[in-house]
């Protein structure tokens, strides 16, 4: 994993920055992982750097760029929300996609932004989905207004 940089940041920012690169390192299995406003907009990545299309069947996320696993979340998490209206099921707490190849989970966060985790399909799901609600039990409520633009346009720039 490429570490963004945080030079600048505010500590709330560093500090999401260091949850995030946390769950990459520490939690076996995870590829990558992004969070997602509510609008769909990328806000943090733990490869913020990495937009160049990768080589097939690299196992470092999925193909392209940082931004695509973003877009994937945010369609998942659209997709679901839409689901759970239709079946009067209440809020998505957390969405899992189990391929052939890969993981991907989608969990909420308080302010409607999501989390999204591209992780290996033999990863211990119970163990991603707990460093997953750790992650959004400590960011859903610094997540604020002014956090999310200054971390919108961290990403901007490190593009």
């Amino acid at each position: 994993m490429t570490a963004p940089s945080t030079f600048g940041l505010s500590t709330e920012a560093r500090n999401l920055h260091w949850l995030l690169s946390n769950l990459v390192e520490e939690v076996p299995g995870v590829h990558s992982v992004t969070v997602v406003s509510s609008d769909g907009l990328m806000l943090l990545s733990s490869d913020p750097g990495h937009h160049a299309p990768a080589a097939a069947g690299t196992a470092n996320g999925p193909k392209g760029s940082s931004a695509d696993l973003a877009t994937i979340v945010s369609g998942v998490g659209s997709l679901t929300v839409g689901a759970a209206k239709l079946m009067e099921g209440g809020g998505v707490k957390q969405t899992m996609v189990a391929m052939d190849e890969g993981s991907l989970f989608v969990m909420s966060i308080s302010d409607g932004s999501l989390l999204g985790v591209h992780a290996a399909p033999d990863c211990d799901m119970s163990v991603v989905a707990y460093h997953m609600a750790l992650f959004v039990g400590r960011a859903g409520h610094v997540l604020t207004p002014e956090l999310r633009s200054e971390l919108r346009t961290s990403m901007e720039s490190a593009q």
